[in-house]
């Protein structure tokens, strides 16, 4: 048995990478330049960094990384006080009170469950444990363990009370599992503090989920790298220019087990329990809100080519990129329109239209 983990969302190897930051000015004009400074702390299961352009200060580093530990501590399945645990220990039981973070979190997982069908599941917790890709207990597990794991996966039978602010998975052993969202959730929420203090010029990487804030200080948009899935490091095939806007991938390539020749990603298959089958080796979404991204990038990906464009396509402000194991490239309508620059960087690689 070979397990290999490779941690690409992290601070040295991301699905999405930043491009040199440059500021220029006119002959003879003189432009103070504020040092960027950036900050880094292990959260949410990955390493989390916060570069401020404009106004870096201590307190709002302080503050940032402060408002990213009390949602992990609020929604992690690894810390059993959490809200999201005892949730889970009182599947089949009752309905548990929990903050508006949580909830609003659940809500939204749950409404991107129903948009894909349940492509994107946030009750896949039973089979995640099982096969603990990325973990420390990685393995396949046998087909009837998978078989007995599938009836317990349904968004469908998570109640919400939005009055009392509860939440209650209605069969017992159901397990929530908000690892595909709660990043983008505390993104969302890591500007939001940013902006109370002043910063208009930031990039949020929370392990490759990336929210810009604002633009440069020079007025220009951003350029955002996005990862070529057949290198290991550092490559990107493409650039997109945006300001205040979100950008996730997901791919098989991130965190995967190899077994007996055989290699099982983490992105399951919530009708199987498998991982998906797909020929596309990444898929990124483009959005002002990073939980949506975060959540849609999964479902996408799991819907497959044709039912995951349909979906992009019907959604307002949201875009998206595919890429397949030919090398080719096909974008949602609105980056085929130009509605926010794509630049292909990298000549192996052809854009479909």
């Amino acid at each position: 048995m070979k397990l290999i983990y490779y941690s690409i969302r992290s601070f040295f190897i991301g699905t999405i990478f930043l491009l040199i930051f440059t500021v220029s000015c006119g002959k003879g004009t003189v432009v103070a330049v504020v040092e960027p400074q950036a900050q880094s702390e292990l959260l949410l299961g990955t390493v989390c960094k916060i570069t401020i352009y404009d106004q870096p200060s201590d307190a709002a580093f302080k503050a940032a990384f402060k408002r990213i530990k009390d949602i992990e501590d609020r929604m992690s399945i690894r810390i059993q006080t959490s809200e999201i645990s005892q949730v889970n220990a009182r599947a089949g039981i009752g309905p548990v009170v929990v903050s508006a973070d949580t909830f609003a979190v659940v809500e939204q997982a749950l409404l991107s469950a129903a948009q894909s069908g349940g492509a994107f599941d946030p009750t896949v917790g039973p089979l995640v444990q099982a096969w603990d890709i990325g973990g420390d207990n990685a393995r396949r597990p046998p087909q009837e363990e998978i078989d007995s794991l599938l009836p317990l996966i349904g968004y469908n039978r998570v109640a919400l009370d939005a009055a009392k602010s509860t939440i209650f998975l209605q069969d017992p052993h159901m397990v929530l599992d908000l690892g595909g969202i709660a990043k983008g959730y505390a993104a969302d929420e890591v500007a939001k503090v940013l902006a109370a203090y002043g910063v208009r010029s930031a990039i949020i990487n929370l392990g490759g989920n990336v929210l810009t804030v604002g633009s440069k200080p020079d007025g220009s948009a951003w350029k955002i790298g996005i990862q070529d899935p057949e290198v290991e490091r550092g490559g990107y095939l493409l650039i997109v220019q945006f300001t205040d806007m979100s950008l996730v991938t997901s791919g098989p390539y991130e965190r995967f087990l190899e077994l007996d020749g055989v290699v099982y990603h983490h992105i399951l298959d919530t009708k199987t329990g498998y991982p998906v089958d797909s020929d596309f080796t990444s898929v990124s979404i483009i959005t002002p809100k990073s939980f949506i991204a975060d959540a849609l990038s999964t479902a996408v990906y799991s819907l497959g080519f044709a039912k995951g464009m349909e979906l992009i396509n019907s959604l307002e402000g949201v875009e998206a990129v595919f890429v397949n194991n030919l090398q080719e490239v096909y974008l949602s309508q609105g980056l085929l329109e130009g509605k926010i620059p794509v630049a292909l960087t990298n000549q192996d690689y052809t854009i479909v239209r």
